[in-house]
Parts: C-alpha cells; sequence; structure tokens
C-alpha cells in the first residue's frame, strides 16, 4: 500500500525521514513476503509448472529488495532506485494475480490451467515493465550527484 508513495521524487525529497523510515518497513515486509512465497510455492497446486513460477517470483523478489538495500547502504542511489522498481514490479504480482485469475478461469473454463498460466503471468510481464522503465530512465550525472550529495550530508548529521 505504501510501496507506490516511495516512487513520487517531490515526496521523496521534502519528507527524507519518512522515505527513509517506510523503505525500511518495505524491505521488511517485502523480504518476510518473499521467503513466505518460496516457501509456499513448494506446495502449490499444479505441480512443477506452478511451483516454478512461484518460486521465481519469491526468488526475484527477494534478490532485487535486498540488492536495493546494499546498494543503497553503499550510496549507489541509480543502482538502488532500478532494484527498486524491480522488487516492486515482483509486490506487484499479488495484484495482476487476482486480475489475471479470474479472466482466465472465465475464458480457460479451467481453474486448474488458469493457475499454471498466472504463475508465470503475475510477475514476469511486471518485470519486463520495470526493465523498460530502468531503461528508459536517462540519469544526468549532475542529478545524480547532487542525490549522492544529498546522502552524504545526511550521514555525516548522524
Amino acid at each position: 500500500m505504501i510501496g507506490w508513495l516511495q516512487f513520487l521524487p517531490k515526496l521523496r525529497k521534502r519528507y527524507w525521514k519518512l522515505h527513509r523510515q517506510t523503505g525500511c518497513v518495505y524491505v521488511i515486509a517485502a523480504s518476510l513476503s518473499a521467503v513466505a512465497a518460496i516457501y509456499i510455492a513448494v506446495y502449490a497446486r499444479g505441480g512443477i509448472i506452478a511451483t516454478l513460477g512461484f518460486m521465481g517470483l519469491g526468488l526475484t523478489w527477494l534478490y532485487t529488495t535486498l540488492r536495493a538495500y546494499v546498494t543503497i547502504k553503499n550510496k549507489k542511489v541509480i543502482q538502488h532506485q532500478k532494484m527498486m522498481t524491480y522488487s516492486y514490479a515482483a509486490c506487484f504480482a499479488a495484484v495482476t494475480l487476482r486480475v489475471y485469475l479470474p479472466l482466465l478461469t472465465l475464458l480457460l473454463h479451467d481453474l486448474t490451467s488458469a493457475y499454471l498460466i498466472v504463475a508465470w503471468l503475475c510477475w514476469l510481464p511486471n518485470v519486463l515493465v520495470a526493465y523498460l522503465i530502468t531503461r528508459r530512465l536517462k540519469y544526468t550525472k549532475a542529478a545524480t550527484a547532487a542525490t549522492e550529495l544529498h546522502l552524504h550530508r545526511k550521514a555525516k548529521v548522524k
């Protein structure tokens, strides 16, 4: 519910402390959810196809979230922003699953077939969109330097 707010530059700049606190909550919640997704994937209905689909989602979500955390701790703002885009795309799979599953069930007249497809469809297109977004983003050296300077100043204040 709060993830999308993290992507609004004006809010992020104006409420920097809130951005960091919300980000910490997101990293903890997303990491726990990703681990749960990996565990649940083993018991997914639909056999190995569904298991691998949901396992891929959980692993992608966990990796991108933890990678985003590590990159911001190392003050690599651009990489952090990219990894958070991927992490949120994986997180958003919960929404896309709930949209696609009923539609596919109606279309295919078979819940099992729809479930096998949605195990992959709920997250792969999201990750593809994240890839297109991160490729399209052009960061100038000046903007990057300004953001990193801001982080450096914040670290000194502590």
